[in-house]
């Protein structure tokens, strides 16, 4: 399997230096002058050129910088685990490489937290954001993180709490099923974690295409997962208050990666948050709405 699949034809890829030496695998699509969107995969997933992502981004008029985060794809591991904030830097370190300056993100699932770190900590860089069916801060709601989520999560989170080594051991079991997923196992794979919106939802493109982010991202080992899941319930290096950019959060009640509390936990501590919640939706079922999602983005940033 080549460790640098090329990508679409409307699609570029590079890889961009770090200052401590790593790299980091970057795609980029649509208008070179459209303002610049930072989109924060989920857990684990990693820099992946759909065709969906690709059309949102244009019905939006807006261009994509997708960023495999370290441990991902191709992205160099860290040497040591990293706070959620600690992605921040690696994202304005890709900004400057492109020569970017104001732009607005979004994060999915794991990458909502990511999302939030740059609307907190980029002001006036950071000009909107949004946190879509993202992962709530875990210290201060340890009663209540993993309340409504599906098995799997509740195991991998339970190891990630138990520390590296049960982590590690746990995701080494999972990852042959992640890398050999297709199409047609993307469903049983994901099991108890998918209502059935989610269920209906992964059929045709929408199967192939988070089948095919699976499988690039544990391309070279665990290391991104194993560090999201360890940052995820470690402090986050900011706090929910600290964001000064405008924020919505988007969530579907039928989530069960991510339950519904999470949202309403960040709708809380966010300083003027808009929420958007869809009772129709679950975690991936919510993807369909991402044009809609971009748009709003574009308005709540003013551009």
């Amino acid at each position: 399997m080549s460790t640098h699949p090329a990508p679409p034809v409307d699609w570029t890829r590079l890889d961009v230096p770090t200052p401590d030496g790593r790299t980091l695998e970057v795609l980029l699509h649509g208008p070179d002058d459209a303002l610049p969107l930072v989109f924060h995969h989920g857990t684990p997933q990693a820099a992946w050129p759909t065709a969906s992502m690709a059309a949102a981004v244009d019905a939006a008029g807006l261009r994509v910088v997708l960023v495999s985060r370290p441990g991902y794809g191709t992205s160099t591991p860290r040497a040591a685990a990293a706070r959620i904030v600690d992605d921040v830097t690696d994202t304005v370190t890709v900004l400057d490489h492109l020569g970017l300056d104001a732009f607005v993100t979004a994060g999915w699932s794991g990458g909502g937290p990511r999302s939030l770190a740059c609307a907190a900590l980029l002001p006036g860089r950071c000009v909107a954001a949004v946190s879509g069916v993202g992962v709530a801060p875990y210290v201060g709601f340890e009663d209540d993180f993993l309340a409504g989520m599906g098995e799997e999560n509740v195991e991998e989170f339970g190891a990630a709490l138990a520390g590296e080594g049960p982590l590690r051991a746990l995701l080494e079991q999972w990852r042959p099923q992640f890398t050999g997923m297709t199409a047609d196992t993307v469903v049983e794979a994901m099991g108890d974690l998918l209502p059935d919106v989610d269920r209906a939802f992964l059929t045709d493109e929408a199967a192939e295409e988070n089948a095919a982010t699976f499988r690039h991202a544990l391309l070279r080992g665990v290391e991104g997962w194993l560090h999201d899941d360890l940052a995820f319930v470690a402090p986050w290096g900011f706090e929910p208050e600290d964001v000064r950019a405008p924020v919505a959060i988007w969530q579907g009640r039928q989530d069960r990666m991510v339950p519904l509390a999470h949202a309403e936990l960040l709708a809380r501590r966010v300083p003027g948050a808009e929420v958007h919640l869809s009772d129709v939706d679950g975690h991936l079922s919510l993807l369909a709405r991402l044009p809609e999602i971009l748009l709003d983005l574009r308005r709540l940033a003013g551009r």
